[in-house]
C-alpha cells in the first residue's frame, strides 16, 4: 500500500524522497485517525454508556463533532511558558513524545503488502522507538520548573523503564515461536501455525496466553493509564509532568497518549491475534488483490478496536496502584512470570523439533 505498492497502484514510480514524504504523511494521518477513533469511541461514548450517562451530545449528531470542538478549543488557548522554565526543552518535550509514537507506525503491517517499512527487525525497532517517549517525559518534568512536574516526570520515567522489561520479554515468546523479528513473518507464522491439528487455531494468543496477558498489562502501564496512572495523578501531582502545559502542547501530549494506545493495540493484534490475517483466508494473497488489502486492513482495525476496548475498560474500572505497589508488581511478579514463559516456550520448541 505504501512505497512500491503505492507506485504500482498509482501507475507511477516515485523517487525516494517522494516515497519518504508519502510515508510520513500517511503515518501521521494513521496516528491521528487512530487517536481520534479511540477518543471518540471509547473516551466519549463507551465509558459514558458503561456509566449510564450520555456523554457529549451537543456538537453534531450524537456528539460526533465533539472531537473537533475539543481540538479547536485547545488551538485557541494561549501557549504559556512558566517564567523559570527552560523554554527550548519545555517546548520540545511534547514533540519528542509524539515523534516516538509516530515512529512505531512505520513497521505496523495493515495488509499483505501494506507496510511503510518491512524491516527484518520490525518488532525490535518498534519496541526501541517506543522507549524514546521516556526522554520527552523527563524533559517535560525537568524543564517545567515545577516540583510536581518534576516528581511526575521521575515517577513516569521509573514506571516506563520498569514496565518496558516485561513488555519486551512478553514479545520474546512470540519471536521464538515465529522464528523471526519481522512483523509480516510473524503474521504469516500464525497463519501457518497448527494447534491441536487445526490451522485455524494458530493465533499465538493461545499458546502464548501468559505472554499476551503480560503484554496487555505492560502496555497499560506504558500508557500511564489507570491503574498505573500514578505519574499523572490529579489528586497528588496535579497532572504530573503535564501540569504547566496549555494549548497546542498539551494537545500534543493528549494525542500522543491515544495514538500510542492505538499503536500498542495494533502491535498486540499483530503479535498475538494474527494481525491482518483472518483464519481460513490464507496468509499470502495475490499482489494485485487490492480488495484483499482492504479486507486485511478492516480485519486488523477490528482486532485493534477489540484490544482498545479492553484497555479502556480496565482504565475506567480498576482503582489506582500506589507507587510502591506498581513497582513491586513489575519487578517481583511480571518480569519473573515473563522469564518463566520464555523458559516454557523454549522447552516446548525443543520438544516439538525433537
Amino acid at each position: 500500500m505504501i512505497g512500491p505498492v503505492a507506485g504500482t497502484f498509482l501507475g507511477i514510480h516515485a523517487a525516494y524522497w517522494n516515497e519518504a514524504v508519502l510515508k510520513l504523511v500517511l503515518g501521521f494521518a494513521l496516528a491521528l485517525t487512530g487517536a481520534g477513533t479511540f477518543v471518540y469511541v471509547y473516551l466519549f461514548k463507551m465509558v459514558s454508556h458503561l456509566q449510564s450517562r450520555l456523554g457529549p451530545m451537543e456538537a453534531g449528531p450524537h456528539g460526533s463533532l465533539q472531537l473537533f470542538a475539543e481540538v479547536l478549543k485547545f488551538l485557541q488557548k494561549e501557549d504559556v511558558f512558566p517564567a523559570k522554565a527552560d523554554r527550548l526543552v519545555f517546548g520540545a518535550a511534547p514533540f519528542v513524545v509524539i515523534m516516538s509514537t509516530l515512529l512505531i507506525y512505520v513497521v505496523i503491517p495493515v495488509g499483505p503488502r501494506g507496510v511503510a517499512s518491512n524491516l527484518d527487525i520490525g518488532i525490535l525497532y518498534a519496541l526501541a522507538v517506543s522507549s524514546i517517549s521516556v526522554i520527552g517525559v523527563l524533559m517535560a518534568g525537568w524543564a517545567s520548573a515545577n516540583k510536581y512536574s518534576l516528581m511526575g516526570g521521575l515517577r513516569a520515567a521509573g514506571q516506563l523503564i520498569a514496565y518496558e522489561l516485561p513488555l519486551v520479554l512478553a514479545v520474546v515468546g512470540v519471536v521464538m515461536q515465529a522464528g523471526s523479528l519481522n512483523l509480516q513473518r510473524i503474521v504469516a507464522g500464525q497463519a501457518n501455525f497448527k494447534l491441536f491439528g487445526f490451522q485455524g487455531l494458530g493465533l499465538y494468543a493461545i499458546p502464548q496466553f501468559v505472554g499476551f496477558l503480560i503484554f496487555l498489562i505492560a502496555a497499560q502501564a506504558e500508557l500511564t493509564q489507570t491503574p498505573f496512572d500514578m505519574p499523572i495523578a490529579e489528586s497528588e501531582l496535579v497532572a504530573g509532568y503535564m501540569t504547566e502545559y496549555t494549548g497546542l502542547r498539551f494537545l500534543v501530549f493528549f494525542i500522543g497518549e491515544f495514538a500510542t494506545a492505538f499503536a500498542l493495540a495494533a502491535l498486540g493484534a499483530v503479535l498475538f491475534l494474527g494481525g491482518w490475517w483472518l483464519p481460513g483466508m490464507g496468509a499470502h494473497w495475490g499482489s494485485a488483490a487490492w480488495s484483499r488489502e482492504v479486507v486485511g486492513t478492516a480485519v486488523l482495525f477490528a482486532k485493534v478496536m477489540l484490544l482498545g476496548f479492553v484497555i479502556f475498560w480496565v482504565r475506567f474500572t480498576l482503582p489506582r496502584f500506589r507507587e510502591d505497589q506498581l513497582q513491586k508488581f513489575a519487578w517481583k511478579f511480571l518480569i519473573p512470570l515473563a522469564l518463566a514463559n520464555i523458559l516454557v516456550t523454549g522447552i516446548a520448541k525443543v520438544v516439538a523439533s525433537a
